[in-house]
């Protein structure tokens, strides 16, 4: 079983294909790709963190594609996640949970998940992580890297304040659950 992290899919959401300047010509495709891409490497044991901001539709659609992503789901819960399809798919079974804020052992590893940055974060200067999204690869997602680099000079120190954007539309992430330490490669 592995454990793998994905932030801001957006299933469904046609706005964000310009908003990210993702490369598909349309929803359909992407909902096709980032689909083929989180089978090809998510296993049905292997547990799936969502950081957010899964699918723009309601519980229907969500069921739908919660049962043709392979995996055991947990969504930390976005600024446009629906909560009453979240809390629906909790009560069927198609997500383990659905929570604003975990944190989360990884091969002994401490993890904090949010879907929002925080910086500095729970226990950030013990060698915890945290993996976040919300912000895209945007001015906020520069803003959040600038205030990293920060913390690090002023405590001269690289292991504090490890955090990484685990959202679909970074370049690493190539739009397919990472596991932690395919995502500390690019910390």
């Amino acid at each position: 079983m592995a454990i793998r992290y994905l932030a801001d899919p957006h299933f469904d959401h046609e706005d964000i294909i310009g908003y990210d300047n993702r490369p598909f010509d349309s929803v359909r495709e992407m909902n096709a790709v980032m689909t083929d891409r989180w089978n090809r490497v998510c296993r049905e044991d292997d547990m799936i963190y969502i950081i957010g901001d899964f699918c723009a539709g309601g519980a229907d659609r969500w069921r739908e594609l919660l049962c043709r992503l392979r995996g055991r789901k947990v969504l930390i819960t976005g600024n446009h996640d629906n909560p009453e399809a979240a809390g629906q798919m909790c009560r069927e079974g198609l997500l383990e949970a659905a929570e604003p804020y975990l944190e989360i052992e990884d091969a002994g590893r401490h993890v904090v998940l949010c879907h929002y940055p925080i910086v500095p974060f729970h226990n950030h200067y013990f060698g915890w992580y945290h993996l976040y999204g919300h912000v895209h690869a945007g001015y906020e997602w520069n803003m959040t890297e600038h205030e990293k680099r920060q913390l690090r000079r002023l405590y001269v120190r690289d292991d504090i304040c490890r955090l990484a954007n685990a959202g679909t539309m970074m370049p690493y992430m190539d739009y397919m659950p990472r596991t932690l330490d395919e995502l500390l490669e690019e910390l």
